[in-house]
């Protein structure tokens, strides 16, 4: 997400940074270039002019021009103000009222209102415990109510029985009945949608907030709408006072101008960001993470909290079993390879490393498709129990066997044991205690090992000579390498939040996670990030 404002601003502060002193005209043709990228981005032309300025006002500032590197102080300042214009505090979803707790999802046609409801559902569920009921409003969209159906019986969670010609109102007043006799905690009210904003849509959807009161007012807005995002959430803040908004299809949008237009124009929170197709690819919104990853400084924080909520406390605790004795064969391979599926692929993990820009475009540039690690899995699942456990027995012969039960060749078998043996290497070296603590692994200093790749150092931390080295013993023409600034220093020392900076400092591990106070990287990412040999 927001891959093409990223680049732009990137190329953008690269040439500040450079610099030794700024003066006013450098700050000023630098932010006309921000202000070119962020109104092709789709960012509303008012909130560019308001952004730019409060910008300016404090670059050309004592602020910058005292300052030890002016450059990263320029930078530091689109930061913060970004984070102003997105929100700057994140904010969760409202349960503080009587059960049920009614939601209403409003909304053009086609922005996935269905979807988000059962995504909802599906979180409140499984993180707060809650018991969800969903109705659905939508009487003109053809099996609507059936979709919604659907999707309840997928997810476990409990719809409104469909009854036919039956109003909105009606319906929606059924439901309230239904959850109070029930002793449903939530509400889900799906209303339904127009192709355009209308004074029908208007109606209705104001007929329902009269008749039912809901605690909270979600307007499902689709990330690609560009500039007229702005039109359509003053139109439903006006109408219906919404509480907050919700961003569908945000992996899909390189360019952000909803995201950055939406919260600016209407002073409502973006609460929470649709991040792909499957149930649970559903996201918080934090403004100052969305800010770190616009400017290429990566979300390390999500990537913990992602590894936490698909690493279970029983199968952290086998691998710290596992480290203290320096023993990794390829079941655990296997399952660091389908944590790391879980956790969204190696393009998802890369977006929220600091850093790797540059090695993100490399591997597209050299077409390393995510079925890499379908591949790999597929190579080990044709495996017999005793080889997994003792890679050793692995000849010639069994791997050609291999190979064809799994629809690969021999090669990328070879390919799997060679990395298997680096990380096991590596694990005997952890349990020996001569990987230092996993507050090494962060920082400048990070290397990474993802599974497929190969020994992927950090690039952020490399000079070109050494770039240039790694893209190509990947095969990737080195000139295709876009040049894309590391993050800076100062802007990333106290990123993370208080608990979570004491905890890495310490190098006991991660909550919930399993012990081993000198684990090689994040769970859930196979030899996690191999720190760099000195």
């Amino acid at each position: 997400m927001f891959e093409s404002l990223s680049d732009r601003l990137g190329k953008i502060f690269e040439g500040l940074r450079g610099r030794g002193a700024l003066n006013e005209s450098d700050v000023d043709a630098a932010l006309r270039e921000v202000r070119r990228a962020l109104l092709e981005a789709d960012v509303s032309l008012e909130v560019v002019k308001a952004f730019v300025e409060q910008v300016r006002e404090r670059a050309v500032g004592t602020e910058v021009t005292r300052s030890v590197t002016p450059g990263q102080q320029v930078v530091k300042i689109v930061h913060d103000e970004l984070v102003k214009v997105l929100g700057e505090t994140q904010v969760p979803i409202d349960f503080n009222t009587t059960p049920p707790m009614t939601m209403l999802m409003v909304g053009l046609q086609g922005a996935g209102k269905t979807t988000l409801s059962a995504k909802l559902a599906k979180r409140m569920k499984e993180r707060q415990g809650k018991k969800v009921l969903m109705a659905s409003l939508d009487d003109r969209r053809p099996a609507a109510k059936e979709q919604l159906r659907v999707l309840g019986e997928q997810i476990g969670v409990d719809t409104l029985p469909i009854q036919l010609n039956e109003k909105p109102v009606d319906i929606a007043r059924r439901a309230q009945r239904e959850g109070k006799l029930g002793g449903y905690d939530v509400l889900i009210l799906d209303t339904a949608g127009r192709t355009h904003i209308d004074e029908e849509l208007m109606e209705e959807t104001a007929a329902v907030k009269a008749a039912t009161d809901p605690h909270e007012i979600l307007l499902v807005a689709d990330s690609l709408t560009g500039q007229d995002a702005v039109n359509l959430a003053r139109s439903f803040d006006q109408r219906v006072d919404i509480t907050g908004i919700v961003l569908t299809r945000v992996d899909g949008d390189g360019r952000g101008g909803a995201a950055l237009s939406m919260r600016a124009a209407t002073g409502k929170p973006i609460k929470l960001i649709g991040t792909g197709e499957k149930m649970d690819a559903l996201e918080d919104f934090h403004p100052s993470r969305i800010a770190d990853r616009i400017l290429g400084m990566g979300d390390i924080v999500s990537l913990v909290e992602k590894a936490a909520q698909n690493v279970t406390a029983e199968d952290a605790a086998k691998m710290a079993k596992k480290l203290k004795k320096g023993v990794f064969d390829l079941e655990d391979l296997r399952g660091q390879l389908l944590q790391m599926k879980k956790m969204g692929g190696m393009g998802s993990l890369m977006n929220m490393m600091p850093g790797m820009g540059q090695m993100k475009k490399a591997m597209a540039g050299a077409n390393i498709d995510e079925k890499v690690f379908d591949r790999q899995i597929a190579v080990i699942n044709s495996m017999t129990k005793a080889e997994r456990a003792n890679p050793d027995l692995l000849n010639a012969k069994r791997r050609i066997r291999i190979a064809n039960g799994s629809g690969t060749k021999v090669e990328d078998v070879n390919k799997l044991m060679k990395q298997h043996r680096q990380m096991a290497d590596m694990m005997k070296k952890v349990s020996k205690g001569g990987m230092g603590s996993l507050a090494g692994m962060f920082g400048g200093k990070m290397g990474g090992m993802m599974p497929g790749l190969g020994n992927m150092p950090d690039p952020s931390s490399m000079d070109p000579k050494e770039l240039e080295q790694l893209a190509r013993r990947m095969g990737i023409d080195p000139a295709a390498i876009p040049q894309q600034p590391a993050a800076p220093k100062q802007l990333t020392e106290n990123k993370l939040p208080t608990d979570v900076g004491q905890l890495l400092k310490s190098g006991s591990g991660l909550p919930g996670l399993g012990g081993a106070s000198r684990f090689p990287g994040l769970p859930g990412l196979g030899g996690g990030f191999v720190p760099k040999k000195k």
